[in-house]
Formats: C-alpha cells, structure tokens, sequence
C-alpha cells in the first residue's frame, strides 16, 4: 500500500457526504421472517450493481493530480472492477483491473464497457492477482486501488452503513442493534462497524471461503485453506483478510457466520419473490444466513444484499431449482 493511514469513523463520514452528492441512497426495504421484520439494503441497485461503487469513489477522489494521471490498477473477481472502471471514467483517470480467468462474462464485459482495461490472470492455475497488480503499478507507476485492504475503500464501503442508521432512525425508530453483511476480504464489515458503532456486526462468508470466520476465533489472520473447494459466491473469494480489516472486525465482530451453496441459491429465490430483486449469489449470502437461523434478528436488525451481477443463465438455472 501507499500509505499507513488508517481508516476512521471521520473517513466514514466524509466518504458518506461525497457519495450523497453523486448517488441517490439505496433502498432499505421491510422484509417479514419468522413474524419478524428485518431491513435489507438493497445495494444491488447501485449503478454497477454492487457497494463497491462506494469505495472506489471515495478512493479515487482523493489522488493526487500527479496519481490520477498515472492511473490505478485494481483487482477485481468484477464487483470492485465495476466500481473503480465507473469513478475511473467519471474522473477522467485511467484504470487496468486485474480480474481472474473465470469470472462471470457479464463482470468481464461490464467492466470492459465502462472503458477498463482488464487484464485477466489465471485463479484456478493458481496465479497470484496481488503479484500480477504489483507487476503492473511498478511499470506504470500506477496507484494500487485494493478492493478491501485500503484505509479508503474501508471508509468508502462504511457509508453503507450511515445510510442504513438514517433510513432506520425515520423507518424503524432508531438505529441498527445488528447489521449482518456478506464478507470477502472485510472492507465492507469493516467499514460498518466504523460506522455503526453502537451495532453488532456479523460477517457472513460462503463454505470453504471462511477465513475471517476462523480468524475471529483464533485471534489472528487465517488464510483460506489452498484446496478451497469451489463456490459459486465469486464475489466473496479472497485467500485472506489484511491487518487493516482484522483489526476493526476483531475488536467490533463476536463471531462470523458460514452459508452454504443450498442456502445461497435459497436466499437468491426468497429475494427474488418477495423483493423482486435480481441478487448475486455473494451478494444474497447475510440473507441466506438469517433465512437458515444461523443469526436470530434483534429489534432493528439490517441485512445487506450486497450485490446483483449475475449471468442470467445462471440465475435462471436458480430460480428453476436446476442447480
């Protein structure tokens, strides 16, 4: 990284009031479970469909001149390479985003579309996408954008959560007493526990992809195990969370939660039905969680759908229960 600074509940805010001034929030939307009501917030509406349109710009805002005209390299499975290729093109700056082999068509075409270069690299041969992005910020003396480990992405993802206390404050009578997310690599956890200070917040990761879970109860960062099985929470694969995510999730996060396949494809179809909302398998995991009864709902409790890029064959084949 370029720099030590770490991410604050001031970088929070601040990151929140520039997103207000370009996006519209996103919807918190009533859902009824077990004769409860939860809050799901419904990020998959974005204009990249995905939170990561809120990292990226608040990152990307804040380079220097001399930084935005050598560009930025990202790395991406295709959420965060959305949101860096729209603030890149927005800004005027130019962007390469290192994106696996096997990322959905629609995440690669995407991204390609906003005007991104992508260089892809190859995940299932076990190349390094942190080397490869390494290699390419070197030759051109390009930025690094992380898609978690940033202190300002961190900030960027927390405005999630300044959205979801105000939106909770006029629906619900006051803010979240707990907040479930869907989590990678932990900057969006990360980022709303900074910004929801008075909320539990409970990472939710796929089966096999559980490293921050296993953290949490360790004490210290856990790598993914390297024969991780495959999973279809694309989104959500990454081999570890950074010491700039640990430190906030192990002093904010009680514990992490783990969802399987089944439970994911549940989750995409009880949106789908009830929300009518079109949901990523990575991006329906903290709904998945509550609907298995992994999590029991407080008295205000807010579920972030994180995203919605999925390849509509794939989502067919979930709704018709072909999976």
């Amino acid at each position: 990284m370029t720099t030590t600074r770490e991410p604050t509940a001031a970088g929070v805010a601040l990151a929140a009031a520039k997103v207000a001034q370009i996006l519209p929030a996103t919807p918190l939307l009533p859902l009824e479970v077990d004769g409860r009501t939860i809050w799901c917030k419904a990020e998959s509406l974005q204009p990249v469909g995905a939170f990561k349109i809120r990292g990226a710009w608040h990152r990307l805002t804040d380079l220097t001149e001399t930084e935005r005209a050598k560009g930025v390299v990202g790395v991406s499975s295709g959420n965060h390479a959305q949101g860096v290729a729209w603030a890149a093109r927005r800004l005027g700056v130019t962007a390469a985003i290192v994106m696996p082999v096997d990322a959905p068509a629609v995440k690669l075409a995407n991204t390609r579309a906003l005007g991104a270069e992508v260089v892809l690299y190859d995940r299932p041969g076990g190349e390094d996408r942190d080397e490869v992005a390494e290699r390419l910020c070197q030759e051109r003396g390009a930025t690094l954008v992380h898609a978690y480990a940033d202190p300002w992405i961190i900030e960027g993802q927390g405005s999630t959560g300044i959205e979801i206390a105000a939106q909770m404050q006029a629906l619900a009578g006051g803010g979240p007493d707990l907040v479930v997310a869907p989590c990678g690599g932990g900057g969006l956890t990360a980022g709303l526990a900074l910004a929801c200070p008075d909320a539990r917040i409970v990472p939710v990761e796929p089966e096999g992809w559980d490293d921050v879970c296993r953290s949490l109860v360790a004490g210290r960062i856990l790598p993914v195990d390297p024969f991780a099985p495959p999973t279809p929470c694309d989104a959500l694969q990454t081999p570890s969370t950074r010491a700039v995510n640990f430190a906030i999730l192990h002093a904010r996060c009680p514990f992490g939660l783990v969802v399987t396949p089944a439970e994911v494809r549940a989750a995409q179809r009880f949106a789908f039905a009830r929300l009518r909302l079109v949901l990523e398998p990575g991006g329906a995991a903290a709904l998945a969680a509550v609907l298995a009864g992994k999590v029991e709902p407080g008295a205000r409790t807010a579920v972030v759908l994180s995203g919605g890029n999925t390849d509509a064959e794939a989502f067919a084949r979930v709704l018709s229960g072909d999976d």
